[in-house]
This record gives C-alpha cells, structure tokens and sequence, in this order.
C-alpha cells in the first residue's frame, strides 16, 4: 500500500503497518518498489 505523507510517498504493509520503503519524492518511485516487495513475497523459496 502507498500512502502520502509530509515528507513524501510511503510503501507499507496492509497487515501490520511495517514500513516497507520510503520516503520517495515522487508516487512512481513508491510503485517501483511496491513491485519489488511484492515480486520477492510472491516467489517463493525452493
């Protein structure tokens, strides 16, 4: 999830509010980002 905050774009946790990255000047900084956490969430360790 990105929120928008005083100093900037935040990625944080749905679940439990854990910061995930940020802050980020610009929204598209925090989408990059969101897509790396949820690639490497989503793939799985063998």
């Amino acid at each position: 999830m990105i929120i928008k905050r005083k100093d900037g774009y935040h990625v944080i946790s749905e679940k439990n509010r854990k910061n995930l990255g940020g802050p980020y000047k610009t929204r598209e900084e925090a989408v990059k980002r969101l897509r790396q956490v949820e690639f490497f969430k989503h793939r799985g360790m063998k």
